[in-house]
């Protein structure tokens, strides 16, 4: 999936990005290559997926390889034994793996999976939805800057600089999403009260590829009121649509092994639903198929609880479901707002 690689490929610069920063005077190109270890070595638990179910498979990723650095020891072993001429110490590749590590697990939890910082103390999956899995204006700077050190030699100055920028605008923007998050968050709770909608709890969290149009759910007690609010809105009302939670049909599959795994992946914001005669769990966090042009669009998530085959790509393939340049224009239209 496309989006996958884009996470992916947006650790490895990242990460290429720090190594420069913290050995590269030392290590010239090499460590560009075990900056992009240390962020790529916690996905490692896609290879769960092997032997583990899709509801197990779920709730596994972004789980004990994203805990607090239980990786650090073993990479800074391996790379100290292999680089020991360049007169690097143990506890600089300690600081540098950490850090490493580090960025990958604090980046993954502005994203609405959420991660398991505390494992194996405690299951909490910290998420703070601030931030795409897949956001261009994040990623192409740190692209373009690890390029740039690629073909720039080991003392160039301008290597240095490169890795300063890789680094500096992915952060800015991510500063830039919190602000618009607070300004969003704001306009919500305004109208909310305004338009007298009760909710007993609710999130916002960023739309494909940019932090300016945000997909918002509302909780009550028999579903869910869901919009989407631009930070260039000028609207002062906001046009939800209600998506009732049909518990009552879980209970025809109450025995389903994948349930309880699902109800708690989904940190309780699903709805049930028919699909003619399939009967179908939606995870309410990850959007909807192109919801900013159609209102009514099925949920991006969606798993199958009657033919449990189907699932394998539960997690991808909802992401580009009925995309195409006439959903990218909408979206860069809703963007302008209204």
């Amino acid at each position: 999936n496309g989006f996958y690689r884009m996470d992916s490929l947006t650790h490895i610069a990242l990460g290429a990005c720090a190594g420069e920063l913290l050995l590269g005077k030392k290590l010239g190109r090499p460590a560009l290559l075990w900056g992009a270890i240390a962020q790529s070595f916690p996905d490692v638990d896609f290879l769960a997926a092997t032997w583990m179910s899709p509801a197990d498979n779920l709730l596994a990723h972004r789980g004990f390889t994203h805990s607090l650095l239980l990786l650090t020891p073993i990479l800074a072993i391996l790379a100290a034994r292999w680089h020991r001429s360049h007169n690097i110490s143990s506890k600089e590749w300690l600081r540098f793996f950490a850090l490493g590590l580090m960025l990958h697990i604090f980046i993954d939890a502005f994203n609405v999976y959420g991660t398991a910082w505390f494992e194996p103390f405690s299951d909490y999956r910290v998420t703070f939805n601030t931030l795409y899995v897949a956001d261009i204006f994040f990623s192409v700077a740190p692209g373009i800057a690890v390029l740039a050190m690629f073909f720039l030699k080991k003392k160039d100055k301008y290597r240095r600089a490169s890795a300063v920028i890789g680094l500096t605008v992915p952060a800015l923007y991510l500063m830039l999403g919190i602000v618009n998050k607070l300004a969003v968050d704001a306009d919500i709770r305004r109208m909310a009260a305004v338009q007298e909608i009760s909710y007993k709890r609710y999130f916002i969290t960023p739309t494909p590829l940019n932090n300016f149009l945000w997909y918002v759910v509302l909780e009550n007690d028999s579903g869910y009121n869901i919009a989407y609010r631009s930070v260039f809105d000028e609207e002062t009302t906001i046009d939800f649509q209600f998506f009732p939670r049909n518990q009552h049909l879980l209970s025809a599959v109450k025995n389903q092994p994948d349930l309880p795994q699902l109800l708690r992946f989904s940190q309780g914001f699903y709805t049930a639903e028919y699909w003619h005669d399939t009967l179908v769990f939606n995870d309410l966090r990850f959007g909807q198929m192109i919801g900013w042009s159609d209102p009514h669009a099925r949920f991006v998530f969606h798993y199958y609880l009657q033919h449990s085959a189907e699932n394998k790509l539960v997690m991808q393939r909802g992401r580009f479901e009925n995309w195409s340049w006439a959903a990218l224009k909408a979206l860069a239209v809703r963007i302008k707002g209204i």
